[in-house]
């Protein structure tokens, strides 16, 4: 197989996590009649930023590799963000129930 044909299939892959992103936050705003960012927007941007990285590498474009490393730092900075408040929370429970 043409390695540029499987590399076009890996950036459109890329682009359609990236893009589940938006749908996901739509419906999850629409079921709780307010806006919110699930989790899974997160995890979306990650998986769709990390593909379209290694996609923009491959073609060689610096401006698409810079927004994408920008991108994925803000993204991993939420998950972790999330994550901290998580197991906070989790560490309060359990010392209020001792």
């Amino acid at each position: 197989m043409n390695p540029d044909l499987i590399w076009l299939g890996i950036g459109l892959t890329g682009q359609a996590l990236f893009s589940m992103r938006f749908l996901v936050q739509w419906l999850a705003s629409e079921r709780q009649r307010r806006s919110v960012m699930p989790i899974a927007f997160w995890y979306f941007s990650l998986a769709g930023g990390a593909t379209l990285l290694a996609y923009a590498i491959y073609r060689a474009d610096p401006v698409f590799i810079i927004g994408q490393l920008t991108g994925l730092f803000i993204y991993a900075r939420n998950l972790h963000l999330i994550w901290r408040e998580r197991k906070a929370r989790t560490e309060e429970t359990m010392h209020a129930s001792t």
